[in-house]
């Protein structure tokens, strides 16, 4: 008998070795510090005696929730849970991100900010309402303004008059 037959056979490892996912770390910590920020800016605020609630309450919770999200989703990143890809009859995973429709959206967005001091939100929002149905694919330029415009007049009014928030108006000052 050799040496080789009496030393007991070791069990050999065949799973693969386990990738971090760096990026589930990545959003875990950039919640965990976003919600430390918004805890300690709530800290900050004034409060007056007069309000039961008080202004720290909501970014408190939310700021926490933050933490505890992040903090649960860096525990099981760490156990080894990785998201599933999406999977659809609309999703083609083998093909790349279709970066012109991102160019377009991010255009549009710029141009919003841009314009909405001078324009108002009712002209500025309708723009970005038909430049982003544009950029989605949509060919029909009259309706998706006329739609922007209903949108954006109609979130002016639910700010200004529901919430009580003034929204610019714009060139429109006066007319709405």
């Amino acid at each position: 008998m050799s040496a080789h037959d009496t030393q007991p056979d070791t069990p050999r490892d065949d799973r693969p070795a386990r990738r971090v996912d760096l990026g589930q770390y990545a959003l875990a910590a950039f919640m965990i510090v976003v919600g430390i920020y918004t805890v300690f800016d709530a800290a900050r605020l004034e409060v007056g005696f007069a309000d039961p609630v008080g202004p720290r309450v909501f970014p408190y919770v939310i700021g926490s929730g933050l933490v505890l999200v992040g903090a649960l989703l860096a525990i099981a990143t760490a156990r080894g849970s990785q998201p599933e890809p999406e999977e659809g009859e609309d999703v083609d995973l083998s093909e790349s991100a279709d970066w012109l429709t991102v160019l377009k959206l991010v255009t549009v967005l710029l141009i919003t900010v841009a314009t909405v001091n001078l324009l108002g939100w009712a002209l500025s929002g309708a723009v970005l309402f038909a430049g982003a149905a544009w950029s989605l694919g949509s060919r029909t330029l009259i309706r998706d303004v006329i739609v922007g415009l209903v949108l954006a007049i109609g979130s002016w009014y639910a700010f200004h008059v529901g919430l009580g928030i003034p929204l610019t108006p714009g060139v429109l000052d006066g007319i709405l």
